[in-house]
């Protein structure tokens, strides 16, 4: 991560990655967010390649001051059955950036935005639903456990975790895996954050294969 960079994210410390909830500080005057109110992570994440997947669900383009996750996701749960050949109940939230999304920040930048399950293949896609080729990659996976609605996990992975690593954030899609675990605002919920990252030099990961 260069200078630039984290001075982006300094400045607009909720402004991070999973932008479809976050809120950015400056436009929520009664919020501030100091490194002393900074929960203390100490999440240390699996590296893993990340084998090619086959998504179906909705997608909505939308920015940090047009936030439309919640009528996302109430679309996609809404129609989620008709999704016949899922490979499994886990679902994903994906977002996808144009390069130029963080050096140029700004609440109103928009980007893309998925609500999709793994399917087997593209046979039979309900009228209404997209198809997407995650085409996988290096990943940098943090199994994060409370509430969704707290970022103060972004904040950990981008200003605490990724300078201090031995990798740089690559320009691919991020995304989260919702299990079972997954409750949301729950503080007891559980997900696991894919964020995607490449090495500063070839021989800093030795990643494992995931599905």
């Amino acid at each position: 991560m260069n200078k630039k960079f984290q001075r982006i994210f300094k400045s607009c410390e909720l402004a991070l990655l999973d932008v479809g909830i976050a809120d950015c500080p400056r436009h929520r005057k009664n919020f501030t967010l100091t490194k002393a109110k900074t929960l203390s992570y100490a999440i240390q994440p699996r590296i893993e390649t990340v084998i090619e997947k086959k998504l179906v669900g909705i997608k909505m383009q939308m920015s940090l001051g047009d936030n439309k996750t919640a009528e996302l996701w109430k679309g996609f749960m809404s129609r989620r059955k008709e999704i016949a050949n899922a490979r499994a109940t886990k679902m994903i939230s994906l977002q996808i950036y144009d390069p130029s999304y963080f050096m140029n920040f700004n609440p109103a930048n928009e980007f893309e935005k998925w609500a999709a399950v793994e399917v087997n293949d593209f046979h039979k896609v309900p009228e209404g639903f997209q198809t997407m080729t995650l085409h996988g990659g290096l990943y940098a996976v943090f199994h994060y456990e409370g509430s969704s609605n707290d970022k103060r996990i972004f904040q950990y992975i981008f200003q605490t975790w990724l300078p201090d690593s031995n990798f740089l954030l690559d320009e691919r899609p991020h995304f989260e895996i919702l299990g079972e675990r997954y409750k949301n605002n729950d503080p007891s919920s559980e997900e696991d954050i894919f964020i995607p990252v490449k090495p500063k030099s070839v021989a800093t990961a030795f990643p494992s294969a995931s599905g």
